[in-house]
């Protein structure tokens, strides 16, 4: 029962029944030739300090095209949540012994150093919203770099002046790239990078909201306009600008990343960058299940490109 996955067993004797297995030197492909397919996809939610990958609605969209690319393909969906401080190893081999078909790995906050115990896994996997360049599967990735050139420019081009950066404080690759497109658009229009007004803040609206909050206690220079790493961290600025009398956008203009419901409901409403997160999710799947039926594909890099959502913040 434990070999072949059928319930009856505890998750102990499985892990124990399939470690004695593989110490013996047992043929698993004898179970892969009656059994070839599970017809289960894992998908699973890493959570490197849970700052950014929260229980928001981009994920969930991210999640739910996941789910009908699976179900479009008659395959059954799992979702499994790994934190950095749970003992990962010992979960990637629950996942090793559950015989899935496929695994799709969020890694948004992860690391090299994160992804190792990742590495034993065998099945076909494809990465969603990171790229790690020594990880030779498929990455599913949004064209962050494009992104933030596209927010950029539309700042420059309504305010006529040189705009600032909401930077966030904790870093993923993400916003490294945003910040690159920032400053990508900065030099583009003959602006000096090193006249760029940058704060660093906390990526959620409670956080940025604060963080900004005691940046003009203390008086901190202001630019005309700003770019923020995401909706969250421009509503809490915004919102502390506020508190200190500013105007948006006739003081200072802002725009944010992700395109969250929340920035339609704002006062202002805030100008954004979409992101086709349900789209991204379909991908992922449609790719993963090619890779299951075909594994001697090579792997590739899909970048999803984003677009402009205009409101009256800018």
């Amino acid at each position: 029962m434990a070999l072949n996955n059928r319930p009856g067993v505890s998750a102990k004797t499985k892990k124990d029944v399939m470690e004695a297995a593989e110490l013996y030197g047992f043929d698993f492909t004898r179970l892969r030739s009656k059994h070839p397919d599970t017809g289960t996809i894992r998908f699973i939610m890493y959570k490197r300090q849970g700052a950014v990958v929260t229980d928001t609605l981009f994920f969930s969209k991210v999640y739910e095209g996941v789910e009908i690319g699976c179900k479009n393909a008659g395959y059954k969906l799992q979702i499994s949540y790994i934190y950095k401080d749970d003992d990962v190893p010992r979960q990637v081999d629950e996942i090793i012994y559950s015989l899935c078909s496929g695994v799709i790995l969020l890694g948004t906050e992860m690391t090299k150093d994160d992804y190792e115990p990742f590495s034993r896994l065998t099945t076909p996997m494809v990465l969603l919203d990171v790229y790690l360049d020594f990880v030779k599967c498929d990455c599913i990735l949004i064209n962050n770099v494009q992104g933030a050139c596209l927010a950029t420019d539309y700042l420059i081009s309504r305010t006529k002046k040189q705009p600032g950066y909401l930077h966030s404080s904790y870093s993923i690759s993400n916003f490294e790239e945003r910040a690159e497109g920032f400053f990508q658009s900065i030099k583009r229009h003959g602006m000096p990078r090193s006249k760029s007004i940058v704060h660093y803040l906390s990526p959620s609206v409670e956080g940025a909201f604060s963080d900004m909050l005691t940046l003009l206690s203390d008086g901190a220079e202001l630019a005309p306009g700003y770019f923020a790493d995401n909706d969250l961290i421009a509503i809490g600025a915004m919102k502390a600008f506020q508190v200190f009398g500013k105007k948006i956008p006739d003081d200072i203009a802002i725009i944010g990343f992700d395109n969250m419901p929340s920035a339609g409901y704002v006062e202002p409403s805030l100008s954004t960058i979409e992101v086709p997160k349900q789209y991204m999710g379909e991908l992922a799947a449609k790719r993963l299940i090619e890779i299951i039926k075909d594994k001697n594909r090579f792997a590739v890099k899909f970048e999803v490109n984003t677009k402009l959502v205009k409101r009256r913040s800018v």
